[in-house]
């Protein structure tokens, strides 16, 4: 695909979310939505590219998404002999707001308390994210196909409960919280690895989050997080999309103002957890001993390391015990970082933990660097993160 037609694709994915959310609204029915909006994507992607950009892409995807809907309702209408349930017309330039809240609404559907917490974060980032089956079992490292499963059933789950489409009342926001906070939180990371788009529609929601439950310490912490890791955005990648790792970034280029809020929030939220750890503040606590160092050198790594202990108290997973590993290998040294990377469950699918593997390798001067650079690369790292590593890694 050429540049053009690769920012024409990247328009189109980015406006689907919007479309997605707005006609599952209309429709009431996620299945339905999604088969229209990938039509009008299909469409697109066919006739954008020869005849042009409209000038309101976001109305054109939901009028076109909108009439594939009502073909879909009238022809099973006339297949099962009933009528076709009226469709309310979709304004083609809904407002910010308008569209802001059909956002959050499809966050809080797919995120209700009568699906599991797998399903909830699953369906979510497919319809919310944007990411294929494939991205999301990666990202929650299950088969490819447990995940197909598990998103039919959580579709058909919603169907036939009849979970409302709409943003919860006060009283019901906290048993969606951990859902809608793990979502938005992995849609934030899928664009931290180079889908900016995401990145910036992480925040959003984030934001939304907080100003919805503004004293609970998960939103409190998730908002920190986001934007300490955001703060560093300008410097992370070059022209060319190649990552910079934080040891080589040019801390002048961090948003200052970003930082200042998320330590602030972090503050708020130790004040709201002073007996027990909230695992997002103690998340955005390790981010901002990063974002407050004056240079990698000076990065207090006994205080990351400690972060990452009382984490591990309340998260103890894999990855968590992967991210502390690169913070020993800092302070310790690879060959002690490598000895916990190794002894760590479930991660043979998971390409972090292979690119971690071959850059820790690389650093002990072992040829089995490239072996484990190959097995991120099948297990699907992504392209800039591969090129970086093998500009690291050199000839083999």
């Amino acid at each position: 695909m050429t540049g053009a037609g690769d920012a024409v694709a990247r328009l189109v994915r980015d406006e689907g979310t919007r479309v997605l959310a707005t006609l599952v609204r209309v429709t009431g029915s996620v299945d339905l939505a999604e088969d229209a909006v990938q039509d009008a994507v299909v469409r697109a992607l066919e006739t954008w590219p020869r005849d042009g950009v409209p000038g309101n892409p976001r109305g054109w995807l939901l009028v076109a998404a909108r009439r594939r809907a009502v073909d879909v309702v009238r022809r099973e209408a006339k297949r099962l002999g009933k009528e076709a349930v009226a469709m309310p017309a979709v304004d083609p330039s809904p407002d910010p707001v308008s569209v802001r809240d059909d956002l959050l609404r499809l966050v809080f559907t797919c995120c209700h308390p009568a699906l599991s917490l797998e399903a909830q974060v699953a369906l979510a980032l497919r319809t919310l994210g944007g990411l294929s089956t494939v991205e999301v079992a990666r990202a929650l490292l299950v088969p490819e196909a447990t995940m197909a499963k598990r998103l039919t059933r959580a579709k058909q789950k919603i169907a036939q409960a009849r979970i409302p489409y709409r943003v919860p009342s006060a009283e019901e926001l906290p048993a969606r919280l951990s859902g809608v906070a793990s979502t938005v939180y992995l849609i934030f990371n899928e664009g931290y690895t180079g889908r900016v788009s995401l990145l910036a529609e992480g925040v959003r929601l984030a934001r939304l989050l907080a100003s919805l439950m503004p004293d609970e310490p998960t939103a409190l912490g998730l908002l920190a997080l986001v934007l300490l890791q955001d703060a560093r955005r300008a410097a992370r990648f070059l022209p060319d999309g190649s990552p910079v790792l934080l040891a080589t970034q040019d801390r002048s280029s961090w948003d200052a103002s970003l930082i200042k809020e998320g330590v602030e929030l972090v503050g708020r939220g130790l004040r709201r957890t002073p007996s027990a750890p909230n695992a997002y503040v103690v998340q955005a606590a390790i981010a901002a001993c990063h974002d407050l160092a004056p240079s990698y050198e000076e990065t207090n790594w006994d205080a990351v390391i400690s972060w990452y202990d009382v984490l591990l108290t309340v998260q103890d997973t894999p990855v968590v015990r992967l991210n502390r590993a690169a913070a020993v290998a800092e302070r310790d040294g690879p060959s002690a970082a490598l000895a916990l990377v190794d002894e760590l469950p479930g991660l043979t699918e998971y390409p972090w933990w292979h690119a971690s593997r071959a850059e820790l390798l690389h650093r002990l001067g072992s040829p089995s660097a490239f072996e484990a650079l190959d097995r991120a690369v099948e297990t699907g790292l992504p392209a800039a993160h591969v090129a970086h590593l093998r500009h690291r890694l050199g000839p083999p």
